[in-house]
């Protein structure tokens, strides 16, 4: 149905306006105990062959909703509702920004893909803090972080600092963004010492508390194996508990989109199908260095099961989705996990 009637629908508008009025649609109607229970007896997949044990958590399922989707922290008892076993909100700033000026989310139906330049656009980590104080979280939540985008970047560990500590309490793990290719300077911050000052402020004031939480790391697409490896070595130095393959890239390469097209569109960071190489290369890179003992939750280009039964098989603990969600529709953290189960009894 979401294909037949709903997505054409959708894809009339401009993506930016529908996922506001989506998000509006969801929250408002899972408050209702009905539509939640039939939503919940539809999409949630129950089986103990799903769960994982990561960092002293307890995921019901591997199947996640990336960073980007639930920005604000608003949705997340919404997308478990839908069959997701965690759920990433963010990216939040210290401070509240309105991102980058609109236009600045745009679909490639030929592609399956999307390229957004949002900017960060966030109501600022302390109002985030005070919406999950309302709604508490039925489901393990994950904070992503990042600076906001006139922070000089010799500041940049400071704002990590300030969202990591106001965020704490809160939420289950932590995810360093320092790879958004619509922030400025954020390229500079993937350097090596650069990253280094960054990780090590975060883990520092981490391993300060009774009971520090797992932190991550989020990598671009666009870096290339000595690059890959520096990153490796930083994690392992400062003590990262984990790494997200992948963020979006700023290559266009193979996309069947009329170049004309996409040059109109401008710059911003790609999604969806023409990711998924690139990403489960990385995972599968990542996962031989460190001889599967850095655990990776896998993103990037996942639009069906097979994708992401791909990026598990290539290495990777978990998986999110985010384009594919899109593009597929509510129903594909169920096919996901009904094809994981399938996977075990085959």
């Amino acid at each position: 149905m979401y294909k037949r009637i709903f997505k054409p629908l959708f894809f009339t508008s401009d993506p930016e306006r529908i996922h506001r009025v989506v998000s509006w649609f969801l929250g408002a109607s899972m408050r209702l105990k009905g539509i939640r229970m039939l939503a919940r007896n539809h999409f949630v997949v129950k089986d103990d062959r799903l769960q994982r044990s990561l960092w002293g958590l307890s995921f019901p399922n591997p199947v996640g909703m990336a960073a980007g989707f639930d920005k604000e922290g608003k949705l997340y008892n919404e997308l478990a509702d839908l069959g997701f076993g965690f759920v990433e909100i963010g990216t939040f700033t210290p401070q509240a920004q309105p991102g980058n000026s609109r236009p600045r989310l745009f679909r490639l139906p030929r592609d399956k893909a999307l390229i957004n330049r949002m900017g960060f656009n966030n109501d600022g980590v302390a109002e985030a803090v005070e919406r999950i104080k309302r709604i508490k979280p039925r489901c393990i939540i994950g904070g992503n972080i990042g600076k906001n985008t006139d922070t000089p970047r010799e500041n940049a560990p400071e704002d990590y600092e300030i969202a990591f500590q106001k965020l704490f309490p809160y939420v289950d793990y932590f995810v360093i963004n320092v790879s958004c290719p619509n922030i400025s300077n954020m390229k500079e911050l993937q350097d090596k010492e650069e990253l280094r000052t960054i990780v090590n402020k975060v883990t520092e004031v981490n391993n300060s508390k009774v009971k520090p939480k797992p932190v991550l790391l989020k990598i671009s697409p666009d870096l290339n194996n000595s690059q890959i490896d520096d990153t490796l070595d930083i994690i392992d130095e400062a003590g990262i508990h984990g790494v997200i393959a992948t963020n979006t890239t700023l290559s266009r390469s193979g996309l069947t989109t009329a170049p004309e097209a996409v040059e109109n569109i401008g710059e911003g960071g790609l999604s969806g199908e023409p990711l998924h190489k690139r990403s489960t290369e990385i995972i599968k890179y990542i996962s031989k260095k460190t001889r599967k003992e850095l655990p990776i939750i896998g993103v990037g280009g996942i639009m069906t099961p097979k994708d992401a039964l791909e990026k598990l098989r290539a290495g990777a603990s978990l998986v999110q989705v985010y384009t594919g969600f899109i593009y597929e529709g509510p129903s594909l953290a169920r096919r996901i996990n009904k094809a994981i189960l399938k996977n075990y009894s085959s």
